[in-house]
């Protein structure tokens, strides 16, 4: 029996200022409180039914992956995953536990920092038109997943709906000052690499990511989710071969199922049959699993 996920929260005296296709961002004055709902989207369509405990992947992989790399970045953390929730919230504490962060105000960037390691997704269709990805040249007879020689930084527009569009570094530069592209680059690929190493003696291949900075205080700090199976391309390494589309730690069983309906992948989307959510749940599961070497 799967329990009931967390579809729609809303926290009586305290104002919510966005609902995103997975999180609810709340004011709380000096800070903010971000909260990972269950919701799951695909092709753009949030789902009617989400995925039972994903909220708490998503946040729970985050807190780690924060710890993990602040000696390379500060972050907007205010509460690491251990600390108690603050007196005004503890009403709400069955609803927050383990699914909440409280973090500062910064000033997002308005790019996103992707890092790709593999050949996946827009950069694989890219590169088979042009042998680029966001401008960067690739040596010849690469194939779909091929590991690339080395990592690359490759930003994007944010999009608040839709896909994310790729852009040059030198368009991301013009966006956000050369300094702060250049210093968003190099965090980006030290992170990266960092987490590739840690992940893949762990049995799992970061095969691409993004991050989001922001400003505070005048600094560069990392903000939002980190290295999470919504963020990333989080295949098995045991089960790793070039040549086509990898299994995932993601919403692979979703859209699945879903490419094998009758649906022209407009709202409203079809409800996802208990098989699909139970499997897609383990895997969230299982990813948390395998980085952190605990269970959720």
């Amino acid at each position: 029996m799967l329990i009931e996920p967390l579809l729609q929260l809303d926290l009586p005296g305290i104002r919510k200022i966005k609902s995103g296709k997975v999180r609810e961002v709340f004011d709380l004055g000096e800070s903010l409180l971000f909260v990972a709902t269950d919701r799951i989207s695909a092709f753009d369509c949030v789902m009617p039914n989400g995925i039972p405990r994903k909220g708490e992947v998503l946040t729970q992989i985050s807190h780690f992956w924060f710890d993990q790399v602040a000696g390379i970045v500060p972050n907007h953390r205010l509460a690491t995953a251990s600390d108690p929730l603050p007196t005004t919230l503890q009403p709400y504490a069955d609803k927050l536990t383990r699914r909440s962060m409280i973090v500062r105000k910064a000033e997002p960037l308005t790019i996103e920092c992707v890092v790709r390691g593999y050949l996946a997704g827009s950069g694989w269709k890219e590169y088979r038109a042009h042998q680029t990805v966001c401008g960067i040249r690739l040596p010849d007879g690469l194939v779909e997943s091929s590991e690339l020689p080395e990592p690359i930084f490759t930003p994007a527009t944010k999009a608040e709906t839709g896909h994310d569009i790729n852009i040059s570094f030198e368009e991301a530069s013009q966006r956000v000052g050369s300094e702060i592209a250049n210093q968003a680059r190099e965090l980006s690929l030290k992170i990266y690499r960092r987490a590739r190493d840690h992940a893949l003696a762990r049995g799992i291949i970061i095969a691409d990511t993004k991050f989001e900075f922001g400003i505070f205080n005048g600094k560069l700090i990392l903000i939002d989710e980190v290295l999470t199976p919504d963020s990333s391309r989080f295949w098995p390494a045991d089960a790793y071969k070039v040549g086509g589309p990898q299994p995932s730690y993601d919403k692979q069983f979703v859209r699945d199922y879903l490419e094998t309906l009758d649906w022209d992948k407009t709202p409203p989307a079809p409800a996802l049959p208990d098989e699909v959510v139970s499997r897609t749940r383990d895997k969230y599961l299982e990813a948390y699993r395998r980085l952190t070497g605990k269970e959720l």
